[in-house]
């Protein structure tokens, strides 16, 4: 297994979807690629109170299952995000019984995965292949030289989706269907500029859908 170490690198509620959050990993070094995932309130909540060491009330769900770990001499060695398909990711958890030190390896969301492994420090890792595959690299795109294609290419893309204070909002699959791989790649580039990664990550699966 290849893997690549990651930290959070943004949290941000859609502007889509209602009860849903951006959660950005991003790469620690190399390429700096960064790791879109569309994850629920819930799951959202857990991860940013852990970020900003707030302690609640009465324990939150990952909390005890933190807490039971702990009591049960268990702990959690690192999370894996393991592969993408169709826009699902998917996660291992692996644990240690630091009494004997037997291993052991739960199937989990990342969400989930990235909420608990928080709570025990433990390191954040993706394979390769679900960076190469998922992640986004913040690049400039060139542009063509000729300025009647640049000027032709503008007009098609604002016509298709209005003027940039308009590209903020909604984009349907439709519309991004409809878009050539040139205007993709100049959307993708916008929406990493202005740190819209749940834009950004359906742009993602719409090139990747294509290739």
């Amino acid at each position: 297994m290849n893997k690549i170490k990651l930290e959070i690198f943004a949290l941000s509620s859609s502007q889509s979807q209602q009860d849903s959050f951006a959660l950005v990993l991003g790469e620690i070094s190399g390429k700096e690629r960064r790791l879109p995932i569309i994850i629920g309130r819930f799951e959202a909540q857990a991860i940013a109170m852990e970020l900003e060491k707030i302690e609640p009330k009465r324990p939150m769900t990952h909390d005890l299952f933190a807490a039971l770990g702990k009591t049960f001499h268990f702990t959690i060695e690192e999370i894996v995000i393991t592969g993408m398909e169709e826009g699902i990711f998917t996660a291992l958890i692996f644990l240690k019984d630091f009494r004997n030190g037997e291993q052991y390896q739960l199937d989990a969301r990342p969400s989930d995965a990235v909420a608990l492994a928080l709570r025990f420090d433990a390191p954040i890792y993706a394979e390769d292949s679900v960076l190469e595959e998922a992640g986004i690299v913040p690049t400039e795109i060139s542009r063509d030289d000729d300025d009647d294609d640049e000027e032709d290419g503008e007009e098609e893309e604002m016509a298709l989706i209005g003027s940039k204070e308009e590209a903020k909002e909604e984009i349907s699959t439709n519309q991004l269907s409809n878009l050539s791989k040139e205007m993709l790649e100049q959307l993708l580039q916008k929406a990493l500029e202005e740190e819209d990664y749940e834009k950004a990550a359906k742009i993602r699966d719409e090139m990747q859908r294509r290739a």
